[in-house]
C-alpha cells in the first residue's frame, strides 16, 4: 500500500497538477491540505474519473482538507480534530480505509509569533497529541499524514538564519513535534533517510526552488504496527517543478503485506 500527502495548495487551478500526479504514481491512498474551494466546490467527479474515492472537508478561501482512496470507499471517523480550539477551521478529516485508520490534517501555520495564530497552533498541537494517543490505545492501525508545519530539526531546513523567527522553527512547536512522535509513532522519512537532508516544501520567493532552499514540514506518521510494515518512503521532487506546480511536493510511503520491513538505505 502506498500511502502519500500532498499540500495542493488550491485543488480548482492545481487540479491538473495532482491529476498528472495521480496518474503517473498511483498511490493508494492520499492525503490533500489546502484545498482552498467550499466543500460543493470539491471537484468529485473528476477525483472520480481517475479512479479515486473521496471524503473531503473544504472551507472558502484558506484550508480544507480530503482524503483519496484507490479501489475502496473511505468510511469518515472525524470530520475534526477533537477538541479543536478553532472547530470552524476545515483542518482535519479522518476516515477507516482497507483496514488502516487515516487521518489527514493541516496544522496552524501560527505567524506571526508570538501571537494568537501561534497560540492556536500550540494548542492545535495539545489536541492533536492527546487524540493521537487515544488512538494508539485503541491498538488500531492508524496513519497520521499531512503539512504539520513544523520542522523538526535544523537538518530538515536548508542552512539559513532567514527562517529564525518564523513559526514552523520555533523551540514550542518543535517540542511538541518531538513529544508526539516519542508517544510510538515512526516518522516514515526520517526512518527512511537517517540524518540526510531531505525537504518537501520550497517558498516560491528568491529562488527557493531553484536553489533547492527546502523545508520538511510534510510528515507520514505511523503507529507501531504498520511501522513494521515500511518498506520505503520518499518525495516526488520533480512534482514542485512543474508549471502552475503546488509550493509543496507529495511525500509518500510504501507498506508491505507482511510485518517484515525492508529498509531502503538514502545515504
Amino acid at each position: 500500500m502506498k500511502i502519500a500527502t500532498f499540500n495542493i495548495n488550491g485543488i480548482k487551478r492545481r487540479l491538473p497538477n495532482l491529476l498528472d500526479w495521480l496518474r503517473t504514481a498511483e498511490p493508494d491512498v492520499v492525503c490533500l491540505q489546502e484545498l482552498k474551494c467550499t466543500s460543493a466546490q470539491f471537484p468529485r467527479a473528476a477525483i472520480e474519473r481517475a479512479g479515486y474515492h473521496a471524503v473531503w472537508r473544504g472551507q472558502s478561501g484558506w484550508n480544507g482538507v480530503a482524503i483519496l482512496a484507490r479501489g475502496a470507499a473511505p468510511i469518515i471517523t472525524q470530520t475534526a480534530l477533537p477538541g479543536d480550539p478553532g472547530p470552524e477551521q476545515a483542518r482535519y478529516i479522518e476516515a477507516a480505509v482497507s483496514g488502516i485508520l487515516v487521518g489527514c490534517l493541516y496544522l496552524p501555520n501560527g505567524n506571526p509569533q508570538p501571537g494568537p495564530k501561534f497560540d492556536y497552533k500550540l494548542a492545535w498541537l495539545k489536541c492533536l497529541s492527546a487524540h493521537a494517543r487515544r488512538l494508539l490505545r485503541t491498538g488500531i492501525p492508524v496513519v497520521l499524514a499531512g503539512d504539520y508545519n513544523v520542522v523538526p530539526t535544523a537538518i530538515d531546513i536548508y542552512p539559513t538564519t532567514s527562517w529564525d523567527k518564523d513559526a514552523l522553527v520555533q523551540p514550542a512547536p518543535r517540542a511538541a513535534y518531538a513529544r508526539l512522535v516519542r508517544q510510538g509513532w515512526t516518522d516514515c522519512l526520517r526512518e527512511i533517510y537517517g540524518e540526510a537532508r531531505v525537504y518537501t516544501f520550497w517558498h516560491y520567493l528568491r529562488n527557493r526552488w531553484q536553489r533547492d532552499a527546502g523545508l520538511r514540514i510534510d510528515h507520514i506518521l505511523l503507529s507501531p504496527d504498520l511501522a513494521r510494515r515500511l518498506q520505503d518512503a520518499g518525495v516526488d521532487k520533480h512534482v514542485r517543478g512543474e508549471p502552475g506546480a503546488s509550493d509543496h511536493a507529495p511525500m509518500w510511503a510504501v507498506l508491505n503485506g507482511s510485518k517484515a520491513r525492508i529498509r531502503a538505505s538514502r545515504r
